[in-house]
């Protein structure tokens, strides 16, 4: 048994994101400047997407994204409940109405036919969501809400340096949302990016973002600037600081990289799980030869009769054991805030309470990654079987 504890997730920070923050501090720009628009820039390019707007969370693009794409009181907006509650806190705080929907078995994701079960004619957005940063496959559900005349808007939060039929989130929908949070494969902290390539949709989300100022407000205080500006609308404050765009960039930077190691993680843990009685991964079937996983999280699923010992046994001897796990998620409809009025979802309701997320960085070594598999075989006490 490993005699240090394995955390659950750690940043992957090496000496150039720390000398990259240190230059920008020393420059003496430390709020919305210079590096935020490279860093919106580069997210650009990368994703092949027209627009990005950096801004303090992915959160915060979740909600000025609804915004602008017009969503408001007494629209509904179909989503997974088999994801974080930041997508449904927005809607509610906007007048609108989270309206859940059931999953894939076989992704752990949304689909047309589960988001047909719950639309109705006063759906307005459907968010879709990639789960642990696996593919849900945009195109067809694209193809249906177009018919509709329903905005399609990604939660892209698990989604940087995944491939959906070869493309980013955001290039086939309305909008994504991408998360830079601590977890996230590639991290400025905090921080998240609203992508886009509907001009109008980056203009008003940049505007809401800074208190509903004019164009180019965060030039005051430069030589190309003015004191003047006008608040055009009541907006946010929701931007991102230079400080977090150059951790962003250096990160950015070194994605390539970071997904490999996240991938060859991922091969060694899907190699060993199948001789593992009573675990299978979970959301991979049906992963077309375009996709690529973006690993941000690696979820197992626990069959408590085939394994003869449940998920939250399973999680306490793991921690005993010295490693780390995390459950994604616990579904929103589950939650007192969200209740009322919750759709029947028996995929979900049966799924998640299977659901254990491994540990799965760039950081880990090779013995991190061997330990938590000896821990899973120690722990789990039905028969290891040979691998075909």
């Amino acid at each position: 048994m490993r005699s240090e504890f394995l955390p659950y997730c750690r940043p992957f920070i090496e000496q150039d994101d720390i000398d990259a923050v240190t230059d920008t501090l020393l420059r003496g720009w430390l709020t919305s400047g210079p590096k935020v628009r490279e860093f919106e820039k580069l997210f650009a390019e990368a994703t092949g997407v027209k627009h990005a707007v950096a801004l303090n969370s992915c959160t915060a693009a979740l909600h000025l994204g609804m915004i602008a794409l017009g969503v408001g009181e007494g629209d509904e907006v179909v989503m997974p409940s088999l994801s974080f509650v930041a997508g449904a806190n927005c809607a509610v705080q906007i007048g609108a109405k989270p309206v859940f929907c059931d999953i894939d078995p076989e992704t752990l994701c949304l689909s047309v036919e589960t988001i047909e079960a719950v639309a109705t004619p006063a759906t307005k957005a459907i968010m879709t969501m990639h789960y642990a940063g696996r593919p849900a496959s945009a195109a067809p559900i694209v193809a249906w809400a177009k018919k509709r005349g329903i905005k399609v808007f990604e939660d892209a939060a698990l989604s940087t340096g995944m491939r959906d039929d070869g493309e980013w989130s955001g290039t086939r929908s309305d909008a994504a949302a991408y998360s830079f949070y601590a977890t996230k494969n590639v991290t400025s902290a905090e921080g998240g990016m609203f992508v886009t390539s509907d001009d109008a949709l980056m203009e008003r989300v940049r505007q809401l973002a800074l208190h509903g100022m004019d164009r180019d407000a965060w030039k005051r205080y430069t030589s190309a600037g003015s004191w003047r500006y006008d608040i055009l609308e009541h907006g946010y404050k929701d931007n991102m600081p230079d400080m977090a765009a150059t951790l962003g960039i250096s990160q950015l930077k070194k994605l390539d990289a970071m997904q490999r190691r996240r991938d060859e993680i991922a091969r060694a843990y899907v190699q060993a799980i199948v001789a593992i009685p009573g675990v299978t991964v979970g959301g991979v079937g049906n992963m077309g030869p375009k996709d690529r996983h973006s690993w941000c999280m690696f979820p197992i699923l626990v069959d408590e009769k085939a394994a003869g010992i449940s998920r939250d046994r399973l999680i306490d001897d793991l921690k005993a054991a010295n490693i780390g796990t995390s459950v994604h998620y616990i579904p929103s409809h589950t939650f007192t805030a969200h209740r009322a009025g919750a759709a029947q979802l028996p995929v979900t309701d049966a799924l998640w309470q299977r659901l254990i997320s491994l540990p799965l960085y760039p950081a880990m070594t090779d013995d991190d990654v061997a330990d938590v598999i000896d821990a899973l075989r120690i722990c789990i006490p039905g028969k290891v079987t040979q691998a075909v």
